[in-house]
């Protein structure tokens, strides 16, 4: 899991022109390191490199499905120009950008996954940059420092708020949920403010309020958000809300004052009072403790 006390000092920038991934596994959870720094496999190749299959930027069918969806909805740039606009038309919604090359036969693997998401995260702009399109497309991949694809980097409000490389369709899929979620049953909290609304909102119901907190750059946070999102629409007794300590200072304060130290930490709230906490990635324990905080016998 992720110290905070990791985050507090923030950590110099790494450099992405002379970084290697480090193939160590994940576990259940891991310290707080920019994201690239842990990864099961990497599965990228050099910028500028390589001279086997091309990839063209038609959607293929994506493993497990019938026929390819059209890739209409992943927009195409061709210069730094083009790409600045997209930023700026998105405004705060999520933009995902893939970087990659003619030439990547992983870039063109996971593309049919990105146009999937493209369709059913429709609060989300994708974009596809091919570095080795032209001058004009180097220049952006130099100014973005990417030399490796297939390279997804993550922007709101024309900032990069995360970034990955060499990853599969799982961690795809849970970055895209993790980072432009807005639309589940989760109810998104930026604010002390807006916890203390939430469980005054809930105090006649006795619903039980789990409160997800995380930070941004926290590997297994993203690993069990997509769990937290179907657990909040399969439990209509159970409010769910997420919030991310380095949002703003509110929200790190409000980590302090509740003795968060770990993330993911899981808060578990009823009639206004905090009743428990989990502190982990699991799947598994963080059903089991949910259960047992609305009663349900569990044993381990």
């Amino acid at each position: 899991m992720a110290a905070i006390t990791n985050f507090l000092t923030k950590p110099p920038p790494f450099d992405l022109l002379h970084f290697t991934p480090k193939l160590t596994s994940l576990g259940s959870h891991a310290s707080f390191l920019p994201s690239l720094a842990t990864r099961p496999r990497s599965f990228s190749t050099k910028l500028g490199t390589g001279t086997s299959s091309r990839f063209i930027t038609k959607a293929t069918a994506a493993p497990g499905t019938k026929d390819a969806p059209s890739d209409e909805r992943v927009q195409k740039v061709h210069s730094i120009e083009e790409f600045d606009e997209a930023l700026r038309k998105a405004k705060n919604r999520l933009v995902v950008v893939e970087y990659a090359t003619s030439f990547s036969y992983h870039s063109s693997k996971i593309y049919p996954f990105m146009v999937d998401l493209s369709w059913t995260c429709n609060d989300v702009e994708f974009i596809l940059v091919m570095g080795d399109e032209s001058d004009e497309t180097r220049e952006l991949c130099k100014r973005e420092k990417i030399t490796k694809v297939p390279h997804f980097s993550f922007y709101k409000s024309m900032e990069k708020i995360h970034e990955e490389e060499g990853i599969g369709p799982d961690q795809l899929m849970g970055d895209v949920l993790y980072y432009g979620d807005s639309h589940s049953g989760v109810v998104q909290l930026h604010s002390r403010e807006d916890v203390e609304k939430l469980i005054e909102d809930h105090k006649l119901d006795h619903k039980l309020i789990v409160l997800d907190v995380g930070l941004k750059h926290c590997g297994p946070c993203v690993k069990v958000y997509p769990t937290v999102i179907k657990l909040s629409r399969q439990m209509d007794s159970v409010v769910f809300a997420r919030m991310n300590g380095d949002e703003n200072d509110s929200c790190m304060q409000f980590l302090k004052d509740m003795d968060v130290v770990e993330v993911p930490t899981f808060l578990f709230i009823r009639d206004g009072e905090i009743c428990g906490r989990y502190v982990g990635s699991g799947k598994g324990e963080l059903i089991g403790e949910i259960l047992r905080y609305q009663g349900v016998r569990v044993t381990y």
